[in-house]
């Protein structure tokens, strides 16, 4: 047998062999037909075998693929619209239900499972208002969202990852209105708190004024106290001193009367040259 002869039997003995084998890796799903009829499904990562021009096999990528949907419009418990800005996690779970359901498409895949997730989530949003959408039911909406989608989902051979809300926004023509309400909710509550504040100022205006009056009244009596008990003291002096002489407290009274009428040059008195105020003055000469 001449050499060409023999590289050419070992060339189609290699290929022969090279179209008996296939591999698949550990990112691939693998099904292998039987002149169209699905045999085989269950391929584990690594080198089989199949029969040239009888069997062939189709690949899927077995990793985790994003669903990143179109923000959509849903109505809440309030009716009221809110858009969902959402992303699915999904990946091929039985490889045989997702080749005979989407005939193997990812892009058809997409298209079903879209419209899965939008029944979920509007099944979902409809039982919450805004508010725990928003702040406190965010974690059991995504448990409830995967739950609910498994089971369609699984019908096309996918597993649901994980679903996750990117935004929730209101509609452009309701977000003003809502502003307003927010803005006229705060105004409240700040005249509520000026109201609060201007109340405790006047108890505080109210109070010190109460105050003010007591200690102006306990002063008062008290200086009036001391002014009777001054005025007591005096009387009672002056009526020692009075006793004790009494020509000399006249002429002491007398003399102080003098002072207090003629401390300034322009008093003028109208008065008769006997009276009794110049008793003094006629017992000087």
């Amino acid at each position: 047998m001449s050499a060409n002869k023999i590289l050419v039997t070992v060339g189609a003995i290699f290929t022969f062999f090279m179209m008996c084998v296939f591999t698949v890796t550990e990112t691939e799903k693998a099904i292998k037909f039987k002149f169209g009829e699905i045999v085989r499904s269950d391929y584990q990562p690594g080198l089989h075998f199949k029969f040239p021009f009888i069997n062939n096999v189709k690949k899927f990528d077995a990793r985790i693929l994003t669903l990143d949907s179109a923000p959509e419009r849903f109505l809440t418990a309030e009716k009221k619209n809110v858009i969902v800005d959402s992303f699915v996690k999904w990946r091929i779970g039985d490889v045989t239900t997702f080749y005979t359901s989407v005939a193997g498409d990812a892009y058809q895949a997409n298209i079903r499972l879209d419209q899965i997730i939008k029944d979920a989530f509007r099944s979902e949003f409809s039982k919450r208002d805004i508010k725990q959408l928003v702040s406190t039911d965010r974690s059991a909406v995504r448990e409830a969202l995967i739950t609910n989608t498994a089971k369609a989902a699984a019908q096309l051979g996918i597993e649901i990852v994980d679903v996750q809300v990117k935004r929730i926004d209101l509609p452009s023509e309701v977000s003003h209105s809502v502003y307003s309400r927010m803005e006229a909710e705060r105004a409240r509550v700040a005249r509520e708190f000026r109201s609060q504040g201007s109340e405790a100022a006047e108890r505080v205006r109210a109070d010190a004024d109460k105050q003010k009056e007591i200690i102006l009244a306990d002063a008062y009596r008290d200086s009036e106290i001391m002014k009777g008990q001054g005025d007591a003291k005096a009387a009672e002096i002056y009526a020692n001193a009075y006793g004790r002489n009494i020509e000399f407290y006249a002429f002491y009274r007398s003399m102080a009367a003098y002072k207090e009428t003629f401390s300034k040059s322009a008093n003028i008195m109208v008065i008769e040259p006997d009276s009794e105020f110049f008793k003094y003055f006629k017992q000087m000469k």
